[in-house]
């Protein structure tokens, strides 16, 4: 990070919602994080936040079955929402997941913006397709993050990267690859949720 990448100075837990129809904790402007279930969502969002254990971590994937509210700052909420996306949850509570995201984003008139996390080592996904679809319906600005970079060669990443710009037809400052390992592209997607909320 550069001496010009913001810094966060406080964070702190502040509720979450598990049905549909369920407000937000604060009417403060919020920046979600989605995500298929596998792909890192809770390890990035601490690591965002210089956080170890902030948001729950699991080998297991679905584990954020809540969508979690993170105040940032006394300035706006971080948004962890539960992944989709994943096999192995019963059809049930997949399509619970499901209406309880789709209600968030079409009712909450306090979302700025999305941060989409995509593999690197996936790809794009059918999931993350139809989440795409439902995010452009809203007209909610989206940013893109690779995330799990440093699992990638150098020339692995350059075709996930470009296959993704490709595939959804977005300029390539849309796209931060990141590493939550690593911290790489940390500061530079934390720049442009600041620069969100500093945005008309």
């Amino acid at each position: 990070m550069n001496k010009n990448t913001p810094t966060v100075r406080t964070v702190e837990f502040v509720g979450a919602i598990g049905a549909p129809g369920q407000k937000p904790p604060s009417k403060l402007p919020q920046i979600a994080i989605a995500g298929r279930s596998n792909v890192g969502k809770s390890t990035l969002v601490n690591r965002l936040v210089g956080r170890k254990k902030l948001a729950r971590t699991s080998k297991r994937p679905g584990r954020t079955q809540e969508i979690n509210f993170f105040l940032v700052d006394d300035r706006f909420l971080l948004v962890d929402l539960p992944g989709y996306g994943f096999a192995r949850a019963p059809k049930n509570i997949k399509k619970r997941w499901g209406r309880l995201i789709q209600s968030y984003l079409r009712d909450s008139q306090q979302v700025l913006g999305i941060v989409l996390l995509v593999d690197a080592r996936r790809g794009f996904s059918t999931d993350d397709d139809l989440m795409v679809e439902y995010i452009e319906e809203l007209g909610i600005p989206t940013l893109f993050a690779l995330t799990k970079t440093d699992k990638l060669k150098r020339p692995a990443r350059k075709k996930a990267c470009e296959q993704l710009i490709s595939t959804l037809g977005i300029d390539a400052d849309q796209l931060v690859e990141t590493s939550a390992r690593t911290g790489e592209g940390i500061g530079t997607l934390l720049e442009s949720l600041y620069a969100l909320l500093e945005s008309p």
